[in-house]
């Protein structure tokens, strides 16, 4: 498959079956996590993968919806606050950014190894800051991952046309 076919096979899956991610598929999707591009090369993020139900079910409380209960496992994207490299110009720091790029990277390996994922950003970030974080980390994005229900259905992808998000100078 193509990237063009890879984009396209890739959609927010919200129903998943019980069968596990497998650690070969893990370890695949966490290499191609690793490898992302970031500003400067700082990297300043980390992964938390959630498979243990104690912890699922803590991560519940931060985005509680009957479908998110269904993904066997969650990865939880951290950003690091003082890792980021920040722009001299205008002080704006890109690790959301950075963050953002690796974790597409994550959906694109999933999606490229039959797995559904969908971002979550709409969580509650005290909830994730108790789980997981520390001084310096946020959580930026919450992703389940797991192989999709049969009756998961990909919705029409609505994108703007060409012409509305191109422009030549």
């Amino acid at each position: 498959m193509n990237f063009l076919e890879l984009t396209q096979k890739r959609f927010s899956a919200r129903k998943f079956t019980a069968e596990p991610v497998s650690q070969d598929d893990l370890d695949y999707i966490m290499e191609c996590v690793r490898l992302a591009p970031s500003a400067c090369n700082k990297q300043p993020w980390k992964f938390i993968v959630v498979r243990s139900n104690e912890y699922k079910e803590k991560l519940w409380g931060a985005y509680n919806r009957e479908w998110f209960r269904t993904a066997p496992l969650y990865i939880v994207c951290m950003k690091d606050n003082t890792a980021c490299w920040t722009r001299p110009e205008d002080a704006k720091a890109h690790g959301d950014i950075d963050v953002a790029i690796a974790t597409e990277h994550l959906c694109l390996a999933a999606a490229e190894r039959g797995l559904g994922t969908c971002w979550v950003c709409n969580f509650d970030p005290e909830v994730t800051h108790q789980l997981f974080a520390s001084d310096n980390f946020e959580a930026v994005a919450i992703i389940p991952v797991g192989h999709t229900a049969d009756d998961c259905v990909c919705t029409e992808k609505k994108r703007k046309t060409m012409a509305e998000i191109t422009e030549e100078v």
